[in-house]
Order: structure tokens, then C-alpha cells, then sequence
């Protein structure tokens, strides 16, 4: 058992022991605090900065339509302007009625276009009854047709159709019945772009 020191003063070691108690606690809860703090604030938010990101989709410049095209600017609806003419108001029997269709560049370059068999719609009707079609039967080879138009009128592309007066459905069957003598009218579409119907008579 430990004896006071004279004059009542207990040993050095015991005042040094009543610091460390008075000061360390509140340290060590101070630095308790922090620790708590600062591990809820980087934890389970996920990274607040990479959070957010956002997806932007841009439209193909005409330069990317270009590059995919070997340097050639592809023809949009808006830079095409289609005609179909009739060669007669009406055609008598035995006569199989012709057409002249013609695809203009309307733009201010250069633009390619496939104007084959499997791209371009030639569609006869007469009312609500669909007579003909181009693509109900394509002829092997004439799926595709590259065209390059140049700009303007004086590079326009003109075709003509003769129509052989017979019916067509898809899958290309045998024994339709052939088309009468009525009204007709013929309708031509390409790549997003249609001309004005033309109307014609079969005798």
C-alpha cells in the first residue's frame, strides 16, 4: 500500500495519470465524431459526381453521310422531286398504256440514290383495288440500280414504263384475273419521296 508524500502531495505519476483522462477523453471522442462524419459522407451515395450522365444522340452530319457513301452525298426525300407522266389521257384495248417517270435532284450537290426494282414502288389502282405493283414480281439483276443525279433539271434520271395490262399480287401468282376497261391511276414512290399520282383510261 502507497504512502502520501510528505506535505500531502501524492507522486507525480498519479497527476499524470489525472491528465491524460481529463484531456484524452474529449480527444478521442472529438476524433470519434470526425471519423463518423466523414465515413457517411463518402459512403453508400455511390459518387454523387459520376452520378448523372447523360446520353447525347446527334443527327449524322452530311460529311458521316458522305463517308458511307464513298464520298457521295446519299438523296433524301427532301432533295428528290418525282414526276410520272401518261403518254395518252386513255388507251384502247391492245394498247398496253406507257409512262415516263423521272427522278430530279432537287438539292444543291451531287446525290446517289437506288432506284432498282426492289426500291423504287410503282403501285396501279383503280378505286380501292390494288391492280399492279412493280415489286409484287421482280426480275432477277434488277433489285438494285445505283443512280448518281446531278443537281437541277439537266441531271434528272427518266424512265419509261410500259404497263402489259395484267393483275399482279405479292409472291407473284399465276391466273389473276386481267384488268377491264375503267379508270385507272398509277402512283411512283423512292426513297421517302412520292409524285402526284397520274390517272388514265383502259378501253
Amino acid at each position: 500500500m502507497s504512502q502520501a508524500r510528505p506535505g500531502g502531495r501524492l507522486p507525480a505519476r498519479v497527476y499524470w495519470v489525472r491528465r491524460f483522462v481529463v484531456l484524452g477523453i474529449p480527444l478521442l471522442l472529438i476524433v470519434l465524431v470526425v471519423w463518423l462524419v466523414a465515413g457517411r459522407g463518402s459512403g453508400g451515395g455511390g459518387t454523387p459526381a459520376a452520378a448523372a450522365t447523360e446520353t447525347t444522340v446527334t443527327e449524322p452530319t452530311p460529311s458521316q453521310t458522305k463517308a458511307s457513301t464513298g464520298g457521295i452525298l446519299e438523296c433524301t426525300p427532301d432533295h428528290l422531286a418525282l414526276t410520272v407522266a401518261a403518254a395518252a389521257e386513255s388507251f384502247p384495248a391492245g394498247v398496253n398504256p406507257a409512262f415516263a417517270l423521272t427522278i430530279t435532284n432537287t438539292g444543291t450537290e451531287p446525290c446517289l440514290v437506288d432506284a432498282g426494282e426492289a426500291h423504287r414502288q410503282i403501285v396501279v389502282t383503280s378505286g380501292d383495288d390494288r391492280v399492279w405493283s412493280n415489286q409484287d414480281c421482280v426480275a432477277a439483276g434488277t433489285e438494285t440500280k445505283s443512280l448518281l443525279l446531278a443537281p437541277g433539271p439537266g441531271g434528272a434520271d427518266a424512265q419509261q414504263l410500259a404497263w402489259n395490262r395484267i393483275r399482279s399480287a405479292a409472291g407473284c401468282p399465276d391466273g389473276l384475273p386481267a384488268p377491264g376497261a375503267g379508270t385507272y391511276s398509277l402512283a411512283f414512290a423512292l426513297a421517302g419521296a412520292t409524285a402526284p399520282p397520274v390517272v388514265f383510261g383502259l378501253g
